[in-house]
């Protein structure tokens, strides 16, 4: 708390108590003012800081005035989208908030007790500020169940009328669209925070001028309508959804590509890449952007497994001279033991892989310096040895 973290545990707590998302004065063991924080009194998270100025309110001007802050915090950034996060949860000094925007249409996750409490205001404060009338709810991820919260979706404001879901969106981004069912995607509905990553493999389809791509945990085609975009001649796209599959076939349609181009593929990664090595087929550029496999750090050593065999296979299937985005969202793994597995999946392929990039996530999702759990999203760019 001394070092200004968000975040206090319930093993760290002598004594207290308060109801679900009640804003409650964290002391020191000799009654020194710490923080005003919200109670989450089914969580190991036991409070989430609100404020570290004894002098401050917790009331409907404190939400006006940190989401007029997160706004103005995007401004600073060069977005290349009408798809952006608007708030980022503890970055921006409001624990368990998630909000984003698709083109006119904003997306929120309650997660914690804290901003549960403050749903109608935070809801107003939202739409007043950002002069749109069109919010849904997605707090429908697990870490509410750790709350001790049910999960909530659906309208909050601008529901549109006649029957209609009116969930159905289409964004910009850089040069291309993409189109996503916020009901029904990942997240709040796509993966806005590797928007950089894929204009840069377009860049790197562009310059390096790909022929074979693979594109693995595809999911609605981000990074395939990216290679496409790029120039690349074919990409294959694996993924275990059939559903987001068909998304990604839109994204492709969507932007005016030939279908000719793509192989999409309703497959398990791992079972494809060992295929693939059987086969001796090769590719000059490949993307691993797998699902979060540690969620936590006690999930790690399961997680470093599974990041190894995916990276190893990888690599041996990449020819030499090719390319390799390799991702992890996984909370547990922190960037260096990510630099480890990845450096240890090229010995066992005996391969070995110069590192000319680190990515982290889109700017419009901030870590800050006092709360490192932030950086969730890691990635390398690898170009393997001739």
């Amino acid at each position: 708390m001394q070092r200004r973290h968000p975040w206090v545990f319930d093993g760290a707590i002598a004594k207290g108590s308060g109801d679900a998302g009640e804003t409650v004065k964290v002391e020191s063991h000799d009654g020194r003012f710490l923080a005003w924080a919200a109670v989450s009194p089914s969580s190991k998270i036991r409070a989430r800081v609100w404020s570290f100025d004894e002098a401050q309110r917790i009331d409907a001007a404190f939400f006006s005035a940190r989401i007029a802050a997160a706004l103005k915090a995007r401004t600073l950034f060069d977005i290349q989208s009408n798809g952006m996060r608007l708030v980022h949860g503890e970055s921006d000094g409001l624990p368990g908030l998630v909000v984003d925007r698709y083109a006119d249409t904003l997306v929120a996750q309650f997660s914690s007790c804290g901003v549960e409490r403050w749903k109608s205001v935070i809801v107003q404060a939202l739409l007043a500020q950002t002069g749109l009338s069109r919010l849904y709810e997605r707090s429908d991820a697990s870490v509410r169940g750790l709350e001790g919260l049910p999960e909530a979706t659906g309208w909050l404001s601008g529901a549109p009328e006649g029957g209609s879901a009116g969930t159905e969106i289409v964004i910009r981004e850089h040069d291309w669209q993409l189109s996503l069912n916020i009901a029904e995607g990942h997240k709040t509905g796509f993966y806005l925070d590797q928007r950089d990553s894929r204009q840069k493999f377009a860049q790197h389809a562009r310059c390096r001028q790909f022929q074979r791509v693979l594109n693995c945990y595809c999911y609605t085609g981000g990074f395939t309508v990216a290679a496409l975009a790029g120039g690349a001649a074919h990409v294959t796209s694996i993924d275990s959804s059939g559903p987001a599959l068909d998304k990604a076939r839109v994204n492709v349609a969507l932007n005016g590509f030939d279908a000719a181009r793509c192989d999409m593929l309703d497959a398990d990664v791992n079972a494809m890449l060992r295929q693939y090595i059987l086969e001796g087929r090769t590719f000059d550029a490949i993307v691993l952007d797998p699902p979060k496999f540690a969620p936590t750090v006690a999930h790690a050593e399961r997680a470093a497994r599974a990041y190894k065999d995916i990276n190893r296979l990888a690599l041996t299937i990449l020819e030499p001279g090719g390319t390799l985005f390799t991702y992890s969202c996984s909370g547990g793994i922190s960037a260096d033991l990510f630099h480890k597995i990845v450096a240890s999946a090229g010995t066992d392929a005996g391969v070995d892989a110069f590192i000319t990039e680190r990515l982290g996530g889109a700017p419009d999702h901030p870590m800050t310096v006092t709360f490192p759990e932030g950086e969730y999203l890691k990635g390398l760019v690898l170009v393997r040895k001739l």
